[in-house]
């Protein structure tokens, strides 16, 4: 059985990339949906909080470092998928 799907890459190697790339767009796409979700249920609280909150209160916003935390996380993810593209694309010329 081992030897079959050893043969079946050999033979196919676009299949092997393809699989590459699959493995790659997946985290990706996973990391963008979680960081997204992540961002909103924060500004939610944030909008709850400034709700409650006096009208001569400061605005109450995101602090830098979950700021920066979200922009990294968001670069990656879209890093991670455009390689997938990048891979998916050249396995087309195989």
């Amino acid at each position: 059985m081992s030897l079959h799907l050893i043969s079946l890459f050999t033979n196919h190697p676009a299949k092997l990339i393809n699989l590459l790339a699959l493995l790659l767009a997946f985290p990706g796409s996973w990391l963008l949906h979680a960081t997204r979700r992540r961002e909103q249920r924060a500004l939610a609280v944030l909008e709850a909080a400034t709700q409650n909150r006096r009208v001569d209160d400061p605005m109450l916003m995101l602090d830098s470092a979950t700021m920066r935390m979200n922009r990294f996380f968001y670069r990656f993810g879209f890093a991670c998928l455009g390689v997938a593209l990048v891979v998916s694309w050249v396995s087309t010329r195989f």
